[in-house]
């Protein structure tokens, strides 16, 4: 299991990192991380961010999962273990199954950006293609290579280039994005990812065999 570092240094990383990413191609990148300015997570509006969800709204089981694009444990649970969730309990039902963000680095957030630049419609399926592709992009080498190797995601999920680009840079979306999930974090005393919040109790990355015994409980 990642373990999360310390949200307020999550967060300026996070938001120096956005920065970055949508002003470099104008050659002041170097200077906007030196220069912005880290926002308190009170100070932002979070109310219009959607929770991205699949499954039953009504359905009698509520599970969130807080992970990081940039988390290989993340990824391994969505290859190996989601799969066999969503046919057993969200496809059924019996599950509505939320996906809340974790930023570890920048390059989280950047995927994030990616991620919801899709809408609801969307999201999962990019997000599915930011798993399967982890040690692609995220090991592409420096920040340009992985900020172009992301873009080709969100290209293969068929985003357009002006669609992109309007994504990437609303700075201030980032800024909201990570005070949501430092507010989100906080709430559900969230130190490490993958974790699961089902019907208001917290679980650590576990088999599937125990989270279905644990669903199967609460039904």
């Amino acid at each position: 299991m990642n373990r999360i570092i310390p949200i307020v240094v999550a967060l300026a990383l996070a938001v120096a990192g956005a920065v970055y990413f949508v002003t470099r191609d104008s050659g002041n990148s170097a200077n906007a991380q030196t220069t912005v300015e880290t926002p308190q997570a009170n100070d932002l509006d979070t109310s219009g961010i959607p929770e991205m969800f699949l499954g039953d709204e009504n359905a009698p089981i509520t599970m969130i999962e807080y992970a990081s694009y940039t988390c290989p444990h993340c990824a391994n649970f969505h290859q190996t273990v989601y799969p066999q969730l969503k046919a057993d309990y969200i496809d059924t039902g019996k599950v509505k199954f939320v996906y809340r963000e974790v930023y570890f680095d920048r390059y989280g957030l950047w995927a994030s950006l990616i991620a919801r630049c899709g809408g609801q419609e969307r999201f999962f399926g990019i997000s599915d293609l930011l798993y399967k592709s982890q040690s692609d992009w995220a090991r592409a080498g420096d920040p340009v290579a992985i900020a172009d190797a992301i873009r080709k995601v969100g290209r293969l999920a068929g985003l357009g280039e002006e669609q992109l680009q309007s994504c990437i840079q609303d700075e201030e979306h980032a800024k909201e994005l990570v005070a949501w999930y430092q507010n989100n974090a906080a709430a559900d005393d969230i130190t490490g990812t993958p974790s699961f919040v089902i019907n208001g109790t917290k679980y650590s990355n576990m088999p599937y065999a125990d989270m279905k015994e644990i669903l199967d409980g609460q039904l």
